[in-house]
């Protein structure tokens, strides 16, 4: 498997598949042909058909900027490896200086076509199975968070660090922040709001209350474009930091426990990254607040005090609960259902902690067992059920039918 630094990235939203991996292969090709003065972009399936929505078009102009820019949708057509596929032409004059042929395949990673993924040079793990590191770790007497430390080596720490900020970051910007969403829905920032009467509920509910706040503030962050790490993708960032400021603020936790927790949560998205997918083109959004919610239930499981058996039961319920999700952004937004999923997943995420901290940790379904679901499930899923928004609430919402 590969580092958590190729899972854990820090961009601006709304998608990690539609917006900071089209903007990182626009950036690599346009230092590859500098002396072009125009370039041709062509957007296939998921990409084309969600693009706008998702601001695809917008970034990729930005990112070619100062250069004229032409833009081609074919969301009819999809390439054969990926439901994000796109092709780059560099001009000059006229004349073609070159190409490139690749595809965005979730959590901002690029993927040139029959190639292995650009942010993948080396595997550093032994293991790419949960099953494999839990007999590992049980047999060495380690922690899975000891396991990714003794894997990742010097700078990780620092690493985790740094991604701990700007996930903290992220959920600040949100709170602060009020008005309507940019996109056409006119859906109004809910975070702030929530924190506030937060404060005047009595227990349990406010605890609720500040975890649904911080949820949203990073789901609206990234919604407007704002700064976010993929955990595991931009559109199911705010899950993962809700759970972890929620935790931190109930338990008193230091920043060494929740730089573990982060160590723990990477380690389960890279094993679903690994043997399944986190791309909701691909798989629907059981693969994106689904494993969201596996990799934050798994951290919390850990922050209370959790086996490695526990913890890896509490990041099988968050998935198992999600399997079959579709990924039906009203709009091509990021914005419903996205964000409340966001804040669903990470409550879902905290109970499925609490459930397996009350067990031994012993259960019949793994989460090898889960992902393997989650990858053949998505695969039947219809493709109008995989960020098309062609299908489920895409289809059936009608503003003219709301107060």
């Amino acid at each position: 498997m590969d580092s958590l630094r190729t899972l854990y990235k820090t961009g601006n939203g709304p998608s990690s598949s539609h917006t900071m991996g089209p903007q990182k292969a626009a950036a690599s090709f346009f230092i590859s042909y500098p002396d072009a003065d125009l370039f041709r972009v062509s957007l296939y399936g998921s990409l084309a058909l969600t693009g706008k929505g998702h601001l695809t078009d917008h970034i990729i102009t930005e990112t070619f900027a100062p250069r004229d820019v032409e833009i081609l949708w074919y969301p009819d057509d999809e390439m054969p490896e990926h439901p994000n596929g796109m092709k780059m032409e560099a001009l000059r004059e006229g004349r073609s200086l070159g190409h490139w042929e690749g595809y965005s395949i979730g959590g901002g990673i690029i993927r040139t076509s029959g190639d292995e993924d650009q942010d993948s040079p080396h595997k550093i793990y032994p293991h790419s199975s949960m099953k494999k590191i839990l007999k590992h770790c049980s047999k060495q007497g380690l922690t899975l968070w000891e396991y990714v430390y003794m894997n990742e080596g010097k700078g990780i720490r620092d690493f985790l660090h740094s991604v701990l900020e700007d996930m903290m970051g992220s959920i600040d910007e949100g709170l602060q922040e009020e008005g309507v969403l940019p996109g056409g829905l006119f859906l109004s920032r809910k975070s702030a709001s929530y924190k506030k009467r937060a404060s005047m509920l009595a227990q349990p509910l406010s605890t609720s209350a500040r975890l649904f706040s911080y949820a949203l503030a990073v789901s609206e962050t990234n919604a407007g474009g704002g700064v976010v790490v993929t955990a595991p993708t931009c559109g199911a960032s705010g899950v993962l930091p809700a759970v972890l400021r929620s935790m931190k603020e109930s338990f008193d936790l230091s920043e060494v426990d929740l730089l573990r927790a982060l160590a723990t949560a990477g380690l389960i998205g890279n094993v679903v990254r690994t043997n399944g997918s986190i791309s909701g083109a691909e798989v629907g959004c059981q693969g994106e607040v689904g494993v969201a919610c596996a990799m934050a239930a798994g951290a919390a499981a850990q922050m209370m005090g959790g086996t490695p058996r526990q913890v890896e039961y509490a990041a099988e319920m968050g998935l198992e609960h999600h399997l079959g999700l579709t990924c039906d952004p009203v709009m091509g937004l990021v914005q419903i259902p996205c964000i409340e999923r966001n804040v669903m997943g990470a409550s879902r995420a905290i109970a499925s902690a609490e459930y397996a901290i009350l067990s031994d940790g012993s259960h019949k379904v793994g989460l090898d067992d889960a992902i393997a679901t989650m990858t053949q499930t998505g695969r039947d899923l219809m493709s109008t059920y995989r960020e098309t928004s062609l299908g489920g609430l895409a289809s059936f919402y009608d503003e003219n039918n709301m107060d």
